[in-house]
């Protein structure tokens, strides 16, 4: 079951990136590697209830199971110990990943108020790129009426690319709404 941006990929987005960066195989194009949605949340110390409508929020957005993320150091100052529940991730792959970054630009994002594209500053430097967002409530799937807090997230989006240029691009031509 190929989902629509995984049929542009292959259509229209190879061989574009073929026919601009030169490439002579056809397996130094870049692709989309995997998403990894991260939700941080500090208030999960004191309240082990928020973990649970964090899971579901995610799992409802993403349509998988999130996995619980432990503190790997105790740090004084935010009273965290090591092995305190902090956060929760999902990471896509496959057929789910093309339908959530499908869905991400096409549904979610024109859904944030004042919307005028993503920062395309946000690369690290290695062909992956990270954005956040600051509220749940952008996907369809999330009811207002049954949120607790309003809570961000963080994506990251990890590709085959070995530089920023190339990974722009094929986030671009993928249907990235890049600020201009």
């Amino acid at each position: 079951m190929a989902t629509r941006l995984k049929e542009k990929y292959i259509k229209e987005v190879a061989p574009a990136l073929m026919k601009k960066f030169n490439y002579k195989n056809v397996m130094q194009i870049p692709k989309l590697e995997k998403v990894v949605i991260n939700v941080g949340c500090g208030e999960a110390r004191d309240n082990k209830k928020v973990i649970d409508s964090v899971m579901s929020d995610l799992a409802k957005i993403t349509g998988q199971k999130p996995v619980v993320c432990e503190s790997r150091k105790s740090v004084a100052n935010f009273k965290l110990r090591q092995g305190m529940v902090i956060g929760v991730k999902v990471t896509l792959r496959g057929d789910k990943m093309y339908e959530f970054v499908d869905r991400l630009y096409s549904v979610a994002l024109p859904r944030v108020r004042d919307f005028r594209g993503i920062n395309a500053n946000s690369f690290d430097g290695r062909g992956n790129y990270n954005m956040g967002i600051k509220e749940q409530l952008i996907f369809p799937e999330i009811e207002y009426d049954k949120i607790d807090k309003l809570r961000g997230m963080d994506i990251c989006f990890v590709t085959t690319a070995k530089t920023d240029e190339e990974s722009y691009e094929l986030l671009s031509l993928m249907g990235a709404p890049f600020a201009k």
